[in-house]
């Protein structure tokens, strides 16, 4: 009789791993992500969320690890995204290829295509101004040089003594952004809002600069004021507070010195 011999598999436990997002220590190795550039690891619910919020929020996608600043890939996190952060993340990258001085909206509100300054150049006009251009996508006409529905038997110098005003959700934008004291950023002039912490942010286009002065980071001088951003006004003046603290203090210093001198007439006069 031949015996026959029966094969044992053991299924090994896989190891678990620690997410530093959310600190659980009980994470199966299969559930961890890793950037595939710096090898950091995290859950992979930690790292949607993430990718989520930052793209909601319009900021750059970077490796979530604390002092880590490599860019995410696409390709890396496609399996962690909807189908609507595919969508987000795609159109970032193509805003991405051009350069923010070059970058032209269809002003079509139901269009609002992305275009270039340089793609548009290929494209002849057949004004003799040479400023009349077709939206890439919706196909209306619109003027380069005004960034408006085309301006028919008139031209640009007319058309803006006409419309001097800037459109109506420009200025409530600005007239928002004065009352929340928001920044725009001094590359790209993206608008910034600072909740809370320090005064140096960083912008979505990877620019870092001071919220209150707008000096490049490391170039700030510290001696931050606040303009309107529409009439140029000066709205927060903090030397002001600084020479009014150096006042109080030559005056505290003074009263001291005083004090100690009448104390040490006072014994000479003693003696």
């Amino acid at each position: 009789m031949e015996g026959k011999v029966s094969e044992v598999r053991i299924d090994m436990p896989l190891p678990k791993e620690t997410c530093s997002i959310c600190i659980d220590d009980n994470i199966s190795a299969i559930q961890m992500f890793s950037v595939d550039i710096c090898g950091h690891r995290f859950c992979s619910e930690c790292v949607k969320r993430y990718i989520e919020a930052k793209l909601l929020e319009g900021n750059r996608l970077t490796c979530p690890y604390d002092g880590c600043h490599l860019e995410l890939r696409y390709q890396s996190c496609v399996n962690l995204l909807t189908d609507e952060l595919k969508k987000i993340w795609k159109q970032r990258i193509i805003e991405d290829l051009i350069p923010v001085t070059e970058r032209v909206y269809c002003p079509n509100p139901r269009c609002s295509a992305l275009m270039s300054v340089k793609e548009l150049s290929i494209i002849k006009s057949t004004e003799e101004s040479g400023v009349r251009r077709l939206c890439v996508k919706c196909r209306e006409p619109f003027c380069i040089n005004c960034k408006v529905r085309w301006h028919h038997d008139i031209t640009c110098d007319n058309y803006k003594i006409l419309h001097p005003n800037p459109v109506a959700n420009d200025t409530k934008l600005e007239a928002l952004a004065n009352k929340e004291m928001w920044r725009q950023c001094t590359k790209c002039q993206n608008m910034i809002e600072l909740s809370e912490g320090c005064a140096t942010v960083q912008c979505r286009c990877g620019h870092t600069f001071c919220y209150r002065c707008g000096a490049n980071a490391g170039c700030c001088p510290h001696g931050h004021n606040f303009y309107d951003l529409r009439t140029g006004r000066l709205l927060y003046r903090p030397w002001c507070a600084a020479l009014w603290t150096l006042v109080l203090l030559v005056v505290t210093v003074a009263g001291i010195v005083a004090s100690v001198v009448c104390i040490i007439l006072h014994f000479v006069r003693k003696k």
